[in-house]
Formats: structure tokens, sequence, C-alpha cells
């Protein structure tokens, strides 16, 4: 009988708050310019029309509290603090209420972003993966049920880094809700129970140093810590 050549990793895991089972991250899917301010710090416009994604690789996932290297191949390594969103069931061509109902639960994440080798695939009209699709550069927290997170919109989004406040905004202000951007995202993917979205991030991205600590949090969800220690 055949047998695998070698033994693959285990999925990435998620604490769920008050539960001892774990939530198993599958895929990761990212919104992309879902904060006007934030559009218009990176030069950029909201597409209004429909929301636009990227991907990262479940094995991109690093706990909350983790001390990492700074990354390899950049000089411009940022911070980009975002509302999670975890699916506990199927949701496929749904409809805003169907798309809810789909959703287990919220929690903190950091998409770290090598932002000199985002623009590099922006120049040259070429894809982001070096940009985005980073080792350890979806930093993601314990999740909260839904019912307990309650609702979204004047939930407080903010991160620090070394205790300096960088970005603060409300999650009403972004341009997609999260009812719009799971149904949307529906009609092109069978989206199942393990899919994460990670739903964009407000103004007042930056860089982070070797020997930087980032903090934030979103109201009422666990919050995230994150270390950059010197490059390997």
């Amino acid at each position: 009988m055949p047998q695998l050549l070698f033994t693959p990793p285990d999925l990435p895991t998620l604490t769920v708050v008050g539960e001892t089972n774990l939530f198993p991250v599958v895929r990761i899917f990212c919104v992309g310019r879902n904060y006007a301010a934030h559009a218009a710090e990176m030069g950029g416009e909201v597409d209004r029309e429909a929301p636009w994604y990227f991907t990262k690789s479940a094995f991109a996932v690093c706990p909350s509290g983790a001390t990492v290297p700074y990354p390899p191949g950049t000089s411009n390594y940022h911070h980009e603090m975002e509302l999670v969103v975890a699916l506990g069931a199927p949701v496929f061509k749904a409809d805003r209420a169907s798309a809810m109902s789909a959703i287990l639960g919220y929690g903190c994440g950091l998409d770290m972003t090598r932002r000199d080798r985002q623009q590099d695939g922006k120049d040259n009209r070429r894809p982001w993966d070096l940009g985005k699709d980073v080792e350890n550069s979806a930093v993601l927290g314990p999740l909260t049920r839904a019912a307990a997170a309650g609702p979204l919109a004047k939930k407080k989004i903010h991160l620090s880094v070394n205790g300096t406040l960088r970005q603060d905004a409300l999650l009403g202000d972004m341009v997609w809700s999260v009812d719009e951007i799971v149904s949307h995202l529906s009609h092109f993917y069978h989206l199942a129970a393990g899919d994460i979205i990670m739903t964009g991030t407000p103004a007042g991205v930056g860089a982070v140093q070797p020997g930087d600590n980032i903090t934030g949090g979103i109201d009422g969800l666990g919050d995230i810590s994150h270390t950059i220690s010197p490059a390997e």
C-alpha cells in the first residue's frame, strides 16, 4: 500500500475562548482595501463595486504571543491589524443572512507584509505572494464565538508598537461588512469550516524593526501580541 514520502505538518489551530476544542485553520482569505483611509494612505482608492481578495497559506499562521525573526528578503516589513472571521460551517452562493449563520467566531489578526515586495508586484503587475504569503505573517489570536462577540460596528480596533498607538478605528469604518464579504466570497469558493477571512486593515500601517513589540485588540475580543527578533 502506498505510503507518504514524509510526514506532513499538522494544520495550525486556534483556541476558542472558554472551550477546550481547537479550531483548525484550513485556508486564509484576505480582503484588500476595506478601509477608505488605508486605501488613501497607500495611494489607492476603494473599489466600491465589489470586495477583492488575496490569500495566505494556512502554514503562514503564527500564534499570538510568539517571537519570530525579521523575515528575509525585505527591508520594509509592515503591520496590519485586522478583524478575523472564522467559519464553522459550509457556505456556497449564500445570501448575507445565510453567510452570517456560517460564522463560528471572530478574533484579532495581523497581516504582516513585506511592503517592498508587495510594491514590486504592483509596479510590475505581478502577484503579491512574496509580499503577503510570508512565513509567520498571519498572526492570529484566540477566537470568540459570534454570539458572545455581539454587534461589530461600534467595536474599536487598535494597534500599538512599543506602546505607541499607530492604528485606531471602528469596525464600522469597513467599506464591506462581514456579511457582505462572506456572501460575496462564497460565490467564488465552496467555503467551509476551517476557513479564515482577514477583513482588511484601517489606516496607520507602518514598518517594524527587529526588537519591536506589537500589541493590538478589538473591543470584546482577545488581544494580540507579536515580537520581532533579529533576522536569521
